[in-house]
């Protein structure tokens, strides 16, 4: 059996590759899977690149990202809301099965009411991602977040947007790098599985000191603090099987050649995840 076989890359854990090299890159080196994001895709034409990724073999994971509709200005909520039906076909002409929703952070210090709106919005678009094939993947952030990018902070919180709506339509993400820390981990994520939530695993590390601007912060697998292997086979044991998909943020890993970024990925998913 290939131990690769789950193993799928971010386009922004090597975003000095275009998407063309990240294909190439990943098909050299046996990954099976790539999750790239709304702009590489954008940039090298969405029919493009969905012929380019299909004729390479390789499997969409996941596009990242949809979400950002916490504004309370009827324009940029209709805005937002269009944004993300745009998302929505652009995952289904990619054969994704998953969009990434990031739900957006807060314009003023109405942390309820951004979070209403954020139910307000999946409830507008469940149904129009039902009937393209592509299920809302919900992701909590790490509360460092919430101020300015995500008010959905915990995998509870996810699991109570999702469960008013099929699961093929809404699930959740589990990504160890947002998750770790939470309260109960392994009773929420028995939880998300009971329930068939699991939209998808994303996987990087939590190193500290953190470095500045926190949002590069993501360490390379196995450099931190978080019991990768553990996290993975508590998900697989509540019935996920699908992808491992590696998503770090990381700005020295930028700097470096992507080729040897890649092996490294290989070389730690192997050791950390497998």
């Amino acid at each position: 059996m290939n131990d690769l076989q789950r193993l799928s890359v971010n386009s922004e854990t090597i975003k000095q590759w275009s998407l063309e090299e990240l294909v190439a890159g990943c098909v050299d080196a046996g990954v099976p899977g790539i999750a790239p994001w709304r702009e590489p895709v954008e940039a090298y034409g969405l029919a493009k690149a969905a012929r380019l990724i299909r004729n390479a073999g390789l499997t969409v994971t996941s596009l990242c990202r949809g979400g950002f509709y916490t504004a309370k200005e009827p324009a940029a909520r209709k805005q937002a809301l269009d944004d993300n039906r745009r998302a929505i076909d652009e995952a289904a002409e990619l054969n994704s099965a998953v969009l990434v929703l990031v739900s957006g952070g807060l314009d003023d210090r109405d942390l309820k009411g951004a979070r209403d709106r954020v139910a307000d919005a999946i409830a507008e678009l469940a149904p129009y991602a039902g009937e393209r094939r592509v299920t809302l993947a919900i992701e909590p952030l790490h509360p460092m977040f919430c101020s300015d990018r995500c008010v959905v902070s915990t995998l509870k919180q996810a699991l109570d947007l999702a469960q008013p709506f099929p699961a093929e339509q809404v699930g959740v993400v589990v990504d160890t790098y947002h998750c770790w820390w939470e309260p109960d981990l392994d009773d929420r994520i028995d939880e998300l599985g009971a329930a068939g939530r699991i939209a998808l695993f994303q996987v990087a590390d939590w190193i500290t000191p953190l470095p500045e601007g926190v949002l590069l912060g993501r360490g390379q697998l196995g450099d931190g603090h978080i019991p990768l292997r553990e996290l993975r086979h508590q998900v697989d044991v509540g019935g996920y099987r699908g992808p491992v998909e590696v998503e770090i943020f990381n700005a020295d890993l930028r700097k470096r050649n992507g080729a040897e970024v890649l092996a490294e990925v290989v070389r730690r998913y192997r050791d950390h995840l497998v």
